[in-house]
This record gives C-alpha cells, sequence and structure tokens, in this order.
C-alpha cells in the first residue's frame, strides 16, 4: 500500500512545516512519536519534544479509569460516528480523533446561551460564594481556641487578626 510512496526524508519538511509548533494530537502519542523522531535522528533533525503532544489516551485514560480507552470504544462512549471507518486509515482516524478530542476536553456545544442558567440565578451570593443552608460544625477545639488567644494578645493592643475575628470590625477589615 506504501510502496511507491515517498520516503520520510523526502517528505520531512513538508512535514513539519504542517505541524509547526502547534501541539499535536495523537492516541497513543507515544507510540507515534517514537517513529516519528526515530526518522527525524536519522537524518539529523531534531526531535518533536513530548511536551507538545496532546495524547487522547493518556486523557481518556484519566477521564475513564479501568475502562476500554481504545478509539473505538471512545467512539461508542461519546457518540462519534464511526461508519465510514470501513478500513485504518490516518485522514478518517485524525477526522474521528478529532471529534473525540473535543468530547474528552468537555464536550461540543451545541449552542451559544447567554441567559443565566436556573440554579445559578436562584443562588444568593456573599463574598462570591453561595451560603450553607446551615453552618458546618466547627472543628476547632477549646485548647486550640484558648491557644490562638493567647497567641493573639501578644501581637498587641490592636492587632489587624482581630478585625477579622471581631464581628464589630469585620466591616472594617473588609473597607480596609
Amino acid at each position: 500500500m506504501v510502496a511507491d510512496k515517498p520516503v520520510f526524508s523526502g517528505i520531512v519538511d513538508q512535514f513539519m512545516d504542517f505541524v509547526g509548533d502547534d501541539p499535536i494530537v495523537a492516541h497513543n502519542a507515544e507510540f507515534d512519536l517514537k517513529f516519528i523522531n526515530c526518522e527525524l535522528q536519522k537524518i539529523g533533525r531534531p526531535p518533536i519534544s513530548g511536551e507538545r503532544v496532546v495524547d487522547t489516551l493518556a486523557l481518556a485514560r484519566k477521564k475513564h479509569p479501568g475502562a476500554s480507552n481504545s478509539l473505538d470504544a471512545l467512539c461508542t462512549r461519546y457518540g462519534v460516528d464511526r461508519s465510514r471507518r470501513v478500513k485504518h486509515g490516518a485522514l478518517i482516524d485524525a477526522e474521528i480523533l478529532a471529534e473525540v478530542y473535543i468530547e474528552l476536553r468537555g464536550g461540543r456545544q451545541t449552542s451559544l446561551s447567554l441567559q443565566v442558567r436556573k440554579e445559578i440565578r436562584k443562588a444568593e451570593f456573599t463574598g462570591g460564594m453561595t451560603e450553607r443552608p446551615r453552618p458546618l460544625p466547627s472543628r476547632v477545639t477549646e485548647t486550640s481556641e484558648a491557644s490562638h488567644s493567647t497567641l493573639i494578645e501578644t501581637l498587641g493592643a490592636n492587632p489587624f487578626w482581630r478585625r477579622y475575628r471581631d464581628p464589630v470590625n469585620v466591616g472594617e477589615a473588609v473597607a480596609e
């Protein structure tokens, strides 16, 4: 199938122009990168750094540990149509991988909506955080509270820390 195709050294400049300095997204990238870097080494070219490669297999393993993470399995999981993939072909696999990569990174956005989500609109915000329905129980013991108070007393007559602990002075601390 590739007997009449050019060897790597004959197309290396086109290949390097194509990838440029952009990240390279590949499934099981380590496998492919070893072959590419071996060919680059043979002709005296610097290798492609693994830092610029995004491995979708590694992403999938992190997101779906213990599951099958082959390209076919990911297509099934994410509903990516692979019906046009009748045999292993680089261009078709690249197109399919692009769709899988989008899903691994958070999914396709089906529409643009500038409306605030209902649950966010209902939330009451104070200081950038939503309030809990009831406060969590304190995990500070009486002993550690007493030790802390003793430490604060050694900081002088009006330590800055007290402004945050004393509810009367909270507004002053925020205003400063």
